[in-house]
Formats: structure tokens, sequence, C-alpha cells
């Protein structure tokens, strides 16, 4: 099965399903020399696990890591990472009663058209809980980019029709993200996201959202001319996360009703660099980065699990009506900004050591 691994310089190549023994991440491509221990994944793989409040799946998956190879005496030796995450709660019996269904908004009629048998047990390979070895694997990517001062943040900007307006996006700090359940930066409105969350919740349904994800100390110059454009990477790697159903940077869709002389950004001087007076093209510029912050944006659909009796077939194509028992997310908007930073961090990392090998760096 091709398409398991993700990056050229940095890569990351993941193995596992949500009802199997556990998953693998091998990271490939780390410079050696570089501080590394189980304490060094476990920040972001919290914010990612499940149960960690009561508007999250309460499936308890403690998600703590080993770390197999590639780290000798604290420090990373070079050589491949392996990274291994043990299975601790699946309910598989769950999944018995639907094995022959096609869940709606889900892969599993895909997955039989392409390879004509499937693993029923929560979506298999599919499952978002593969997102765990992203985020691991991007805990190291940070670390290296922390080092350059490059920082990712990402936060819940807008669930169902409440929306948060955030002045100043490269100004929001992980502490404000992390101070209430929902992750967005606004109390207020996390709020009224919250009061949103509990509400489709007793309807026995869900509801998407948008989240913004932000990269500061971007250097210019990350990011290839044509096709490995680092939009085109960035839309890439975001879009392969389970859910996201759209990717705009900058302004975005916004450009469609705008004039020229509105959307482009003045050249100015700032201290020791040239800079923008406005970041509307969202800190890259004919796919390099531009030296301002970076801004995108990613819509997430409401999860496609929910208890309601909805219409769908069987696999021999009999008409028949599915309720998908379980334990789901009624948003996935607050786990997903984790794994929505890590596959930011995954790009950057990337072109960052595609750039100093080319280019020679700084």
């Amino acid at each position: 099965m091709p398409g398991n691994s993700f990056g050229e310089l940095f890569r990351v190549t993941t193995c596992g399903v949500s009802h199997g023994p556990g998953y693998m991440a091998i990271v490939d491509g780390c410079p050696p020399g570089l501080p590394l221990s189980v304490d060094d994944l476990l920040p972001d793989l919290r914010r990612r696990r499940p149960g960690q409040s009561a508007i999250v799946t309460q499936r308890d998956e403690a998600d703590v890591p080993e770390i197999w190879s590639g780290v000798f005496e604290g420090l990373t030796d070079g050589t491949s990472i392996g990274i291994l995450f043990r299975n601790t709660d699946q309910r598989s019996a769950d999944y018995a009663e639907i094995k022959d269904k096609y869940r709606p908004g889900h892969a599993d009629f895909t997955f039989d058209a392409k390879y004509g048998l499937r693993d029923y047990r929560g979506g298999g390979r599919s499952s978002a809980r593969e997102t765990l070895c992203r985020v691991a694997a991007a805990a190291i990517a940070k670390k290296l980019l922390a080092r350059e001062r490059i920082s990712i943040v990402g936060y819940v900007k807008q669930i169902g029709d409440v929306r948060a307006e955030v002045a100043e996006p490269a100004a929001v700090t992980l502490e404000q993200v992390e101070a209430n359940a929902v992750r967005c930066p606004d109390q207020a409105v996390a709020a009224r996201m919250i009061e949103l969350i509990e509400a489709v919740r007793k309807d026995r349904d869900s509801i998407g959202g948008i989240c913004e994800l932000i990269a500061t100390g971007v250097p210019a110059g990350l990011g290839e001319p044509v096709f490995d454009k680092l939009k085109a990477d960035l839309a890439k790697g975001l879009m392969s996360l389970p859910a996201v159903t759209a990717f705009e940077y900058g302004a975005g869709f916004a450009v469609a009703t705008a004039r020229g002389s509105q959307n482009s950004d003045a050249f100015v001087p700032k201290p020791n660099r040239i800079g923008t007076e406005s970041n509307r093209h969202g800190g890259m510029l004919g796919g390099i980065s531009s030296g301002e912050p970076i801004v995108c944006r990613v819509a997430i659909k409401p999860t496609s699990s929910i208890p309601q009796a909805q219409r769908t077939v069987t696999r021999s194509g009999e008409p028949t009506e599915i309720a998908v028992k379980g334990r789901h997310d009624p948003c996935l908007l607050p786990r997903f900004v984790p794994m929505g930073e890590a596959m930011v961090a995954l790009v950057l990392v990337d072109h960052w050591l595609r750039w100093k090998a080319q280019c020679g760096g700084k």
C-alpha cells in the first residue's frame, strides 16, 4: 500500500490500525545530536489524545510512546527513529453490527472499491487515530524548528456559526489556546462554542468548523517555485488529515471579490529585513516563504459517525439503515488543533532542511 510516507529530507512513515495491536511511526532524516526523550513527545500527544475533556470522545487511550531506535544516551543518532504506540482500549464489538453496511461519510465503500476488502473496526487504516504518529513525529520537528526560532500555534476559529475574530493571529499564544477545552483564544466565544457542541451532542449529532494555523519566525526562502511550492505542500499535508475538506491561506477565498489594488501587500523596510506592510499573502509569494507569518486555515467536516439512523446500503447493495455505535467526537475541532500543527511542522522542517541543503540556509 503506497502513500504511507510524507516528506523528502525529513520523512515520516506510519503503519497500524485503530483496532489492531497499535501503531508505529518511523522518522528518517532527523539530524544527530538533538536531545530527545519520551517526555518531549508527550505534551502534544496529550493535547491530541481522546478522553481529555467532556466535549471529545471518551475512548481511554494513554497514548504513551515507546522510542525503539534512533536515540542513544538521550540524543538522536542520525538513524531512523522508531516510535511505537500500543492500543489498549479497543471496543471492536461496537462495529460488529455494521461490518456489512457502508457508513455515510466514511471510506467504507471506497476501501471496498479499491481493495475488495476492508477492516471495518473503526475505519481501519483510515481512522483518525493514525494521526498520533504524525503528532509524535512533529514533536521532533518542532524541536528542530525551535532551534531556528520558528514556532507554530493553531486554534479553533469557528464552530458551526460561532466565529472568533482574532485581530492579530501571529500574537496568539499556546497558553491562550489551552485556556479552554475547545482551544479558542477568545474566551467569551469559546464558551459559546462549548454550548453549541453540548447542544449538538444532546441531539445525537455533530458539528464542523475551521482551524487557523500560524507559523512565526519562518525565514524568507523556504519552498520551491514550481511543483513543490510551500503552499502546495501545506495544502497536501493538511488535506491528508482525516475530515479536512478545504484549505486556504492568507486572504484565501476573499481574493475572489478583491481588486489587485486592494489585495497586494506593499513592501516596506523592517528591522534587519525587507517585509510587507500587510499580510494578505499569508507569508508565501510564488510558493516561497516571504518572512512574514504563515497563516492558513482548514475546514473540518462534522463527525460522520453519529448515533442517529442514516440511510445506506449493504455491501451487496440492499437498502438499509445504520446508526453508528461507539465513542465519537461530537466536534473534531478541539482535538484537531495539534494534528494541524503537526502537519505544518512536518512541512516546514522538511523545507527548511531542503533549503539548508541546497542554498546553505542563513
